[in-house]
């Protein structure tokens, strides 16, 4: 059978009708996600990126409808390596490509550079893993977190320093960025308000590997506690390092270095509840179920254990959804008010946030190694 060209012409304006109607009934939302997907935390970074790209791909599969018009939701990841220049070029590629929102950052060191930006071009930000105060403490009404922050993690380590594990004297090295500043500078308030000495303080940088000069002189000083306020990729090496010198100090930190890959970066120097670290985040009995289906899906899907981040990662991106939903646009100016008062039950928990932007009543974790694996201690507020 022939077609004429006339009938031809005329399917293809049919076609073509129907194309633009669905078209009209659908928009794109992009949404960014920044994280370190290079360098030595790369596996933290893509963990998260992971969690926020399942969640995409879940709303996407599920068909949410925003402003009469179904979603079709787009994820922009980025890279910034942890480094703050690199952070601000990606924050400013996110704007310029228009995103409607933003996941991000992963360091407290990128994040708050990178929230000028989001701010000034009124887009929201919901920092998935940034923990120092300072990030909420601009006065930008666009940045908001889903985990506790350094104060109440360092503070909670060192009132655990002193309470649980008897500390009188405690050794404090930083690797000099925001995030492990800010976490030191808050378990020496910890410790100090519970009497304990800080008997000496050392600083180091985040992609340091021999620690021998100032674990020397620290070891002269016979601490109970070393404090190391940085990532895991360092805290590994000086653990090692630590063992190797013969020091027998507990060893704490926050939650950069509070990782599954911890034991492994570190060998058998993490001993038997010779590490004590907090994550900001965790979850109580009533949301074990909630977070273990979430671990078995996120295994199936990427073939991978979920490392830190990525089940607060995947609920930020569903609960700034939640907030476009509420206000019937994904127009940030129109869903940022209902975002800033959204209260979303979450795999984490439940999340809303206080006038800062920051997770009210965020919990922490406490975990301990034993046997070369990760063990939770106990999760509190």
């Amino acid at each position: 059978m022939q077609f004429s060209s006339k009938m031809l012409s005329l399917v293809a304006a049919i076609s073509f009708a129907f194309a633009s109607a669905a078209s009209a009934q659908e928009q794109v939302v992009r949404i960014g996600h920044v994280s370190a997907t290079s360098g030595p935390i790369a596996h933290l970074g893509k963990d998260m990126e992971n969690g926020a790209r399942m969640a995409i791909d879940e709303l996407n599969a599920k068909g949410v409808t925003i402003g009469g018009k179904k979603a079709k939701f787009e994820l922009l990841a980025e890279d910034d390596a942890g480094d703050p220049r690199q952070g601000t070029a990606a924050a400013q590629k996110l704007v310029d490509a228009k995103v409607n929102g933003v996941i991000g950052h992963q360091n407290s060191g990128t994040s708050i550079p990178a929230s000028k930006i989001y701010h000034d071009a009124g887009i929201p930000q919901i920092s998935q893993a940034a923990t120092n105060p300072k990030y909420t403490q601009q006065g930008f009404k666009t940045a908001f977190r889903v985990v506790a922050n350094d104060g109440q993690l360092g503070g909670t380590l060192g009132r655990y320093a002193a309470e649980k594990l008897g500390a009188k004297k405690v050794a404090v090295i930083d690797d000099r960025t925001a995030y492990g500043q800010g976490v030191a500078q808050e378990f020496i308030k910890g410790v100090n308000a519970k009497g304990v000495e800080v008997v000496s303080q050392q600083y180091t940088h985040d992609k340091a590997t021999d620690f021998n000069a100032i674990l020397t002189t620290i070891k002269s000083k016979k601490p109970d506690v070393v404090f190391y306020g940085g990532m895991d990729a360092v805290a590994g090496p000086m653990l090692r390092q630590m063992k190797a010198l013969g020091i027998n100090a507990k060893f704490m930190g926050g939650d950069g270095i509070c990782s599954e890959a911890l034991a492994r970066l570190a060998g058998d120097a993490t001993g038997d509840g010779q590490v004590v670290c907090a994550e900001a985040g965790g979850v109580e009995e009533a949301q074990k179920k909630g977070m273990d289906d979430f671990r078995a899906a996120f295994k199936k899907k990427f073939g991978a254990e979920v490392q830190q981040y990525s089940p607060y990662a995947y609920d930020a991106v569903m609960l700034m959804v939640e907030a476009m939903k509420k206000a019937d646009s994904a127009e940030p100016a129109k869903y940022l008010p209902e975002l800033a008062k959204i209260n979303y039950k979450g795999v984490s928990g439940n999340i809303a946030f206080d006038s800062k932007g920051d997770i009210k009543e965020g919990t922490l974790t406490l975990y301990t190694y034993k046997g070369g694996k990760r063990v939770q201690m106990s999760v509190v507020r």
